[in-house]
């Protein structure tokens, strides 16, 4: 029996389920708010974790055409002192591939292949339950019933109102986000002091954190706590403005750091919300959950990389047992939840010592991680 399947969200998550599925020769239909591939730009670089998303791709049978993309060099990662001290600088090895990376708009394209993605299509809701399956309902008002629907639509998702009532809440840490083009051409003194993969900068309850993707653009994230509305007295969309408030938040700090503010474009405002650590919700037959719709937690590296695991060992779990669809769906959740959360509570500690009073917090959480 072929089931009808359906994902929400053309992320990482749900193209990872999509490809795998079909790399198993079942049917498998991808909808996805956004009306075209580039209708928004993709987001920064992801590094790949060997055990994570690597495995991912693995799956889907795209481990070598990853690996022709990804950046092993953008691997380095370089913690200042807000005097401008380096204070660490990693390199890595000639053959690490632990975390290669690669650009977001990269790896959707990758994923994409051939996928028949039905683009433009906003879902407002999944009820499931009814005598015809799981109905999605379509801000077009059109609807379409399905044995499996899997919210794979991110934060803010609209398939998990149908499994749980949990909102995400804000983590009291908000991120504004600039970019540099073109950066070893037109701003070579920041290229050097970057270097080839990642640059970051603590101090008290504010990091300022320079991220190399690929073709010269460097994303720069300026992260501190403050309440959410902080920014109610600006206006936004005024990049001088943002970036006066930004440079007064950063006083004090070396000169060369505080113009990767000066010498950013637009200004963008994300601030950091997450679900519960140990979220999970009663098996509702018919509907489940990947990636930031499951588990959403703070973006320290391990998102994406669940995100896609979950939805390749979603789609083989599938694959594997087609007669018992929900006993499959059970089966993962589990597996899920008890994955996830343990994730949760690693990236939630820390962003509590990446993003706080004392700036050796962070600088001792990185020399645990990183490679002696």
């Amino acid at each position: 029996m072929r089931h009808r399947i359906a994902v929400v969200g053309g992320g990482p998550a749900g193209l990872t389920f999509a490809r795998v599925l079909r790399r198993h020769d079942c049917p498998v239909t991808v909808f996805e708010r956004d009306p075209a591939p580039d209708a928004r730009p993709p987001g920064g670089t992801l590094d790949l974790q060997e055990r994570l998303g690597q495995i991912a791709l693995e799956k889907a049978g795209l481990l070598a055409e990853f690996e022709a993309l990804s950046r092993p060099e953008g691997q380095a990662m370089r913690i200042l002192d807000a005097d401008g001290t380096v204070l660490r600088d990693w390199l890595p090895r000639p053959d690490e591939r632990a975390n290669p990376e690669i650009d977001r708009g990269q790896l959707r394209d990758l994923l994409l292949g051939t996928l028949d993605v039905r683009w433009g299509r906003a879902v407002t809701r999944v009820v499931p339950g009814t005598d015809e399956g799981a109905v999605v309902h379509f801000a077009d008002g059109r609807q379409e019933a399905f044995d499996l629907v899997v919210g794979a639509d991110g934060a803010w998702s609209r398939v998990r109102p149908a499994v749980s009532p949990v909102t995400p809440h804000y983590t009291g840490v908000t991120s504004v986000e600039t970019a540099l083009d073109d950066v070893d051409t037109r701003h070579p003194d920041l290229a050097r002091l970057i270097g080839d993969g990642s640059m970051a900068v603590y101090g008290a309850n504010r990091a300022l954190v320079a991220q190399r993707n690929s073709g010269g653009h460097v994303k720069v994230y300026a992260q501190f706590r403050a309440p959410q509305d902080w920014h109610t007295h600006l206006d936004r969309a005024d990049a001088e403005a943002v970036r006066s408030a930004l440079l007064a938040l950063f006083d004090g700090w070396a000169a060369p750091v505080r113009e990767l503010l000066r010498r950013g474009g637009t200004f963008v405002h994300r601030p950091l919300h997450v679900l519960p650590v140990s979220h999970t919700w009663p098996h509702v037959s018919g509907v489940t959950l990947l990636g930031d719709a499951a588990h959403l937690m703070p973006p320290l590296g391990a998102g994406a990389n669940l995100a896609m695991l979950e939805g390749a060992e979603l789609a083989e779990s599938i694959a594997a047992g087609p007669d018992d669809l929900d006993e499959a769906v059970r089966t993962f959740e589990e597996r899920m939840w008890e994955r996830a959360g343990r994730w949760a509570r690693i990236t939630t500690a820390g962003l509590e010592r990446l993003v706080s009073p004392d700036p050796a917090a962070a600088l001792a959480l990185f020399d645990a991680v990183q490679p002696s």
